[in-house]
């Protein structure tokens, strides 16, 4: 491809709505232009990244025995009634209705659909299993569309779905998925991790999100030092210290006038963080209000008080619901007297003669002992994942990673397929529900986040799978007839053993095509100057590197096949 005559409108300045890296790169190498928020135009180059992506995941997804089709991004309401999930969906579900006044939505998914589809054309047991999937555009309604495709409202995904006649079939199916997961992203040549994750408002029974390990990556994430174990910080398990201290203390109440924080209440008492429990006081979506308790350094896991309670979300109660089941403001409340269910983290359990609240203003316990002084309605597993904790699987210690979700994979049982009468017959002639799982990525997600992970102060640095272009000739002169004729035959010779070539043959000073080059990040760049000509040779230089080297005219192509075709068969992971 002509540089010349080719559509890359790269920009010099950082557009100001741009926050993230990928999101400010995209639009300055001319990937994306926006055109309403949350949805953007794809320009050749950035659609070139996205078919790269797509052929990676097609090829791996084929390979591990799964069929393409193709379902439509407009879906009838009563598919949604169906599964219960019309009403659950929230606001970023868009529902419209068409000129009969018939209620539609645009897909954000399509469990609903691939359910349809298949009850409708499976009978027996004879036709399992099946895993279908398609490459598709969805639409999600984001309150907050930002950074660019990582969280836009219409993105390109590529979601799956297996159906199994048993548990253990399905099982099979989902590992076989995860495999297959891993080889795309290794195939992208990107560093990633598998953790296993909670499943969310797609539901089901577990699930695992495949991660891109990149510092600015929304989502924390845990990993053992040790062994494979991984793990989203919502769903982390965590094991506390196994020995309990002994109780020594009697309960005392110490006035603590203005001090209701925990670094306040700590530094007050002269106590370290660690000796003291908090309570919260919280309310769910059922209308329960229960206490919860965790060690005065700790951050609550409402994903995992959640699972505890059986409820849908938690909250903390407003101020004034806790001054009138405690007496006092918020900062002071505690579980001795507390006319409250109480639960409390396991680490809670091992302690001792620690600091409360007292549920008086400006007062706090010392010496405060479960079992003795208050009653523990349950001992779980509620706080957030630290680094430095105990793995719950070796002997090892946790390291907290920050993560871009690209992938997600799903055991989602007889959800969908029993509220949508999905069966088929066994071989008794009895009629069996389904057992499901769904497997996602996001496609210009997985582009992206490859940036986050791969750039510089200059640009893009793209791993050679994903490269837009594998390969950048830039012609120093092209008014100097001699050297386009060199860089022309270069061309034409790597065009015909399949490289993917920009050819450079702007009239542009040789200062702001090596910038472009460096802004849109193809792998490897050949300079053809007159210069390295009068010594029969092409300067070679890697974008991830810097490093330069000549190249000798007569053999260039060949080392530059060389090097392209190692390039794509290194992996990451």
């Amino acid at each position: 491809m002509r540089y010349s005559q080719y559509l890359l409108p790269t920009l010099k300045e950082t557009p100001g709505d741009a926050e993230v890296v990928s999101h400010q790169l995209m639009l300055r190498s001319g990937m994306i232009r926006k055109i309403a928020a949350g949805i953007y135009d794809y320009l050749p180059l950035g659609l070139r990244v996205i078919r790269k992506v797509e052929a990676i995941v097609r090829e791996e997804m084929n390979r591990a025995g799964a069929i393409e089709l193709l379902m439509p991004m407009v879906v009838p309401a009563d598919l949604w009634e169906e599964s219960g999930r019309w009403q659950q969906y929230g606001r970023e579900l868009l529902r419209f209705k068409d000129r009969k006044e018939t209620d539609f939505c645009l897909g954000p998914t399509h469990e609903e659909v691939i359910t349809e589809i298949v009850r409708g054309t499976l009978r027996s047991y004879k036709q399992l299993p099946i895993n279908l999937y398609q490459i598709q555009s969805k639409f999600r309604d984001e309150i907050r569309p930002r950074f660019g495709l990582m969280r836009g409202r219409e993105f390109i995904m590529k979601d799956a779905y297996s159906f199994d006649l048993t548990d253990s079939d399905a099982d099979e199916a989902y590992d076989r998925m995860y495999q297959a997961y891993r080889r795309i992203f290794q195939r992208c040549g990107l560093k990633f991790r598998a953790v296993e994750a909670d499943t969310g408002n797609i539901g089901g029974t577990s699930s695992h999100e495949f991660m891109v390990l990149a510092d600015s990556g929304e989502d924390a994430i845990v990993s053992c030092a040790i062994c494979d174990y991984a793990a989203n910080v919502e769903k982390a398990e965590l094991r506390p210290p196994a020995s309990s201290e002994k109780q020594t203390a009697s309960l005392k109440a110490v006035v603590t006038p203005n001090r209701k924080t925990i670094e306040e209440v700590s530094a007050f008492l002269n106590v370290a963080s660690q000796r003291t429990v908090k309570t919260l006081i919280v309310q769910t979506d059922t209308g329960e209000v229960v206490a919860v308790l965790l060690r005065g350094d700790r951050e609550l896991n409402t994903i995992k008080l959640c699972h505890v309670l059986a409820c849908e979300w938690v909250e903390l109660a407003p101020e004034e619901k806790i001054k009138k089941i405690t007496g006092a403001p918020s900062g002071f409340s505690g579980p001795v007297d507390l006319p409250l269910k109480i639960f409390a983290d396991l680490e809670v359990e091992g302690m001792s003669d620690f600091v409360v609240g007292a549920n008086q203003i400006d007062t706090h316990y010392t010496g405060a002992n479960h079992g003795r002084d208050f009653s523990v309605a349950q001992f779980a597993d509620l706080r957030q994942a630290e680094s430095g904790d105990f793995c719950p699987r070796c002997d090892g210690t946790l390291e907290v990673w920050r993560g871009i979700e690209v992938g997600h994979v799903f055991k989602l049982g007889t959800k969908y397929s029993e509220a949508m009468n999905a069966t088929v017959l066994d071989e008794k002639g009895q009629e069996r529900t389904l057992v499901m799982g769904c497997y996602g990525i996001g496609v210009g997600r997985t582009a992206a986040a490859a940036i986050e992970q791969n750039h510089d102060e200059f640009g893009i640095i793209w791993p050679m799978p994903l490269a837009p272009f594998q390969l950048i000739i830039s012609i120093i002169n092209p008014n100097d007839q001699t050297v386009l004729e060199a860089g022309e035959k270069l061309y034409q010779e790597l065009l015909k053993q399949g490289i993917e070539v920009l050819f450079d043959d702007r009239d542009e000073r040789p200062g702001s095509k090596f910038k472009d080059a460096d802004l849109i990040g193809i792998p490897l760049r050949v300079n053809v100057g007159a210069r390295a000509l009068k010594e029969q040779s092409y300067e070679l230089q890697d974008r991830r590197s810097g490093d330069r080297k000549m190249l000798p005219m007569h053999e260039a192509a060949e080392q530059l096949i060389k090097m392209i075709d190692d390039a794509m068969n290194v992996t990451a992971e």
